[in-house]
């Protein structure tokens, strides 16, 4: 049966949808020795479809991960600069499975790894606005001040975006610890907005996905999710 080749790409568990997109308008996919153009269609059992030269994986068991990502660790497959990245994390899983969205390299937290393409999509597309909380240390003039600009709407690259919700955990007079909630997810948007708001960042840790906690999972350490917890994240009863 013919699929569209960006979603046999997501299917066997290589990347995301979006960077199956990416890659073929790259010319880095290829069916049967012939460059694949977006749009195009194929048979996996009939045809030989290769990402950057290598063949594509059969269908296999479906993984679904919590990592708590370290500081230092970048979440891009392809990282020009060869920086330390996080699938080395989960190397003992013995599978591949890719991030479902992003952490800057400096940033900490709560990461979602996965090789099923639909789970990864639903998880990370906008239209689901699916929630994020972020425990954010800053520092800055006026804390109090700046509080009250993070919960209005911002302009971030372009986009009007506004925080779910912004407090503060611990309070001083020229550097606090807040939790800042959003739904866009956007690049780097927490970091952003603090800029905007005369803040800046010195640790930035998300604890919590889609209604999904980081609890108690120590730095660099993976787990599996539950099923309640796919269950959450993919918006089911």
């Amino acid at each position: 049966m013919t699929e569209r080749i960006q979603k046999l790409i997501s299917a066997a568990g290589l990347m995301s949808r979006r960077a199956a997109e990416e890659a073929i308008s790259a010319g880095r996919v290829a069916v049967n020795g012939v460059m694949a153009g977006l749009g195009d269609k194929a048979d996996p059992e009939l045809d030989t479809i290769t990402v950057d030269g290598k063949e594509l994986p059969k269908q296999g068991e479906k993984h679904y991960l919590m990592l708590n990502k370290p500081r230092g660790y970048v979440t891009t497959l392809h990282d020009e600069k060869g920086r330390k990245n996080v699938t080395e994390l989960v190397g003992e899983l013995g599978s591949r499975v890719y991030p479902v969205g992003r952490l800057d390299m400096y940033s900490e937290g709560l990461l979602f790894l996965t090789n099923d393409g639909d789970f990864a999509n639903r998880v990370m597309h906008p239209s689901h606005e699916v929630s994020k909380v972020y425990h954010t240390w800053v520092t800055g003039e006026n804390i109090e001040k700046a509080v009250h600009r993070l919960r209005r709407p911002m302009d971030i690259d372009g986009v009007t975006v506004q925080a779910k919700g912004v407090d503060i955990v611990q309070g001083y007079p020229d550097r606090a610890q807040l939790s800042v909630t959003i739904g866009e997810g956007r690049n780097r948007q927490v970091r952003k907005m603090c800029e905007q708001a005369g803040l800046k960042v010195t640790r930035l840790v998300r604890v919590e996905e889609g209604g999904v906690e980081l609890g108690s999972l120590k730095t660099g350490a993976w787990r599996k999710l539950t099923k309640d917890e796919i269950t959450k994240l993919l918006g089911k009863k």
